[in-house]
């Protein structure tokens, strides 16, 4: 076990999932943003406690979901709580899905998210185009090297 210091590293490109955010007012880019996958969730928690030493709970509520993760720590139990709406598509698996990653960042997971640049997408499309994800997966790669200064990024189609 790497404990909860592994949950503060870096995430790896293959743990990121990217969703539109919104597009621009003139509809010629999309501004894409970063999340952990729930995927992500039960690897580093496994990895860093064991995949014994924690467990979750789920709590509905009228629009969404509460996840509430206890981990059984060295130092003793840890206990946190986040909730999320149900979403739009598969509104129970997806609430229950948010909720869990949210809570996931309260243990640290994923929050150098936050400090990511705006990413914004040149294209008419309303998703994120294939190209575009070898070059989501290489500044990802650029940014835990620290080698990334760039406040807001703009990917093109050459």
């Amino acid at each position: 076990m790497k404990g909860r210091k592994y949950l503060l590293e870096p995430i790896q490109a293959n743990e990121i999932e990217w969703r539109v955010q919104s597009q621009t007012k003139n509809k010629d880019k999309l501004i894409i943003v970063p999340y952990i996958t729930n995927r992500c969730v039960m690897e580093r928690f496994d990895a860093a406690f064991g995949w014994d030493k924690w467990h979750n709970e789920f709590k509905e509520m009228p629009d969404g979901f509460i996840c509430i993760m206890k981990v059984d720590t060295e130092e003793g139990l840890v206990v946190k709580s986040d909730g999320a709406n149900k979403t739009n598509i598969e509104p129970v698996k997806g609430g229950i899905s948010d909720s869990m990653k949210r809570v996931a960042v309260q243990f640290g997971l994923g929050r150098n998210l936050y400090d990511y640049p705006k990413v914004m997408i040149e294209t008419t499309d309303k998703y994120i185009p294939f190209w575009a994800k070898p070059r989501l997966e290489k500044m990802v790669e650029v940014i835990n090297k620290g080698a990334f200064a760039d406040e807001v990024v703009i990917l093109k189609n050459k």
